[in-house]
């Protein structure tokens, strides 16, 4: 297979989308040797707590371990098989037990005890064979307590492949008074009939709000303009609808930057700032604990959305994190996850759990406009309609420093241009 074909500078082959050879090979060169988040130090809170989570094609189980480091571990026992979970997340107590022949294990994955141990004497298959511990990822390691896993045992540091994208993470935390953040346990899961680029490019494509999302952000504009004028101020929830319908010329209006990993950056404020008393008490709590220069700065950060490539999305100003698991060439697996930010008022709490449900929960209709989209898309390359995916709009404009790619124009494809380029990297 000779990838480079598929990929040229202002367009790429439909086959990257489709072809289930290509699928395999991205499961390999990318998303099992990358470093991939697992989740969040506060989902396993105590010895014994875990949560299964699938990276590339192998189900792993995060877990706390009886020392309180967070370990990431196959979810296979070494005997048969058998996977040592079946739930998405539980407490396994102090060891995992494989329920089809009881043997069973540390929380580090090492063996605890072999029932019917004599039967295995003089066979290769001992306690003291290193076979008969759990497998472990090759390397665990967190940032502000987001957990990643790398199935490889070579590659970047987590600090070097997270680079200028760690962002996300800081301005989320930073913007808690305690500089943390827990996760809210409430997950929504949807299975995406589309193939997982699909999403990577749509979240920093600055030209399809306002076609896309066009009636909803119309309808709540209606509604906020109707309040206005009646005197009363519009709750900020219409507000996080009605942006979708800005104009393409405020959409232009704002930049990607794009990194050479494929992670990226859409820069916009979100007037998520209101001068009303809620949040007036939780900016007292910032600059209680930062100082008034360090809360400006925090809260000031131009930023919409940021990717880690290929799998997360993250909306930190509103505490916010979507994670791909790819299942198939045309199936995806979007997992939205919330935070809180501790020691932050109840009402800041609130704000951002409206945005996740009205628009980052299955539910919503800004959600159903994109995966409507993303359907029809994919459906559309498996057709003989044409061969490539044109990604020509503002090519030859971009702006290119120490091999970041800034776009002078926020409808420019720059975003899905510097994609393939990673893509094309890792899977060569």
């Amino acid at each position: 297979m000779e990838v480079k074909s598929l990929v040229e500078p202002d367009r790429v082959h439909k086959s990257v989308y489709t072809d289930p050879a290509i699928f395999e090979r991205e499961m390999e060169r990318i998303w099992e040797r990358i470093w991939v988040y697992c989740g969040h130090e506060s989902q396993v809170p105590e010895p014994g707590d875990y949560h299964a989570v699938q990276i590339g094609r192998q189900p792993m189980i995060m877990v706390r371990q009886a020392d309180g480091r967070v370990n990431v571990l196959h979810n296979r026992c070494p005997h048969r098989g058998v996977q040592l979970v079946g739930n998405l997340k539980g407490n396994t107590g102090q060891s995992f037990v494989c329920s089809y022949h009881a043997w069973s294990f540390w929380l580090d994955g090492s063996v605890r005890a072999i029932p019917l141990a004599k039967g295995y004497e003089n066979t290769r298959l001992t306690r003291e064979n290193p076979d008969c511990q759990v497998k472990r990822a090759a390397r665990v390691d967190s940032y502000r307590g987001f957990v990643f896993a790398s199935l490889a045992a070579d590659g970047p540091s987590l600090a070097e492949f997270l680079g200028e994208a760690k962002v996300a993470f800081d301005d989320m935390c930073d913007r808690s008074p305690a500089g943390e953040v827990e996760v809210v346990p409430v997950c929504h899961r949807v299975v995406q009939h589309s193939n997982w680029k699909f999403f990577m490019e749509n979240q920093l494509d600055a030209l399809h709000p306002s076609v896309t999302h066009q009636s909803t952000g119309i309808s709540a504009a209606r509604v906020e303009k109707r309040l206005k004028a009646q005197g009363t101020t519009p709750p900020l929830y219409y507000h996080m609808l009605s942006a979708f319908a800005s104009s393409f010329e405020q959409w232009d209006a704002v930049q990607t930057i794009n990194f050479p990993r494929g992670h990226g950056i859409l820069k916009a404020y979100m007037g998520l700032r209101p001068q009303d008393p809620d949040t007036l008490a939780y900016e007292a709590l910032l600059k209680a604990a930062y100082g008034e220069q360090k809360t400006e700065e925090y809260l000031s950060r131009s930023i919409h959305h940021v990717l880690v490539y290929p799998y997360l999305s993250v909306q930190s100003p509103l505490q916010q994190l979507r994670c791909l698991r790819p299942i198939s060439p045309d199936k995806t697996l979007s997992e939205i996850w919330h935070f809180r930010l501790k020691g932050a008022p109840e009402a800041i709490y609130r704000r951002s759990l409206w945005y996740y449900n009205l628009v980052n929960s299955p539910a919503t209709m800004i959600n159903a406009d994109d995966l409507e989209n993303w359907t029809k898309g994919q459906r559309g390359l498996e057709s003989d309609g044409g061969d490539w995916v044109s990604f020509h709009r503002w090519h030859g404009d971009d702006r290119v420093e120490d091999g970041v790619t800034y776009s002078n124009h926020g409808t420019s494809e720059a975003v899905m241009r510097s994609q393939f380029q990673a893509w094309s990297t890792y899977m060569a």
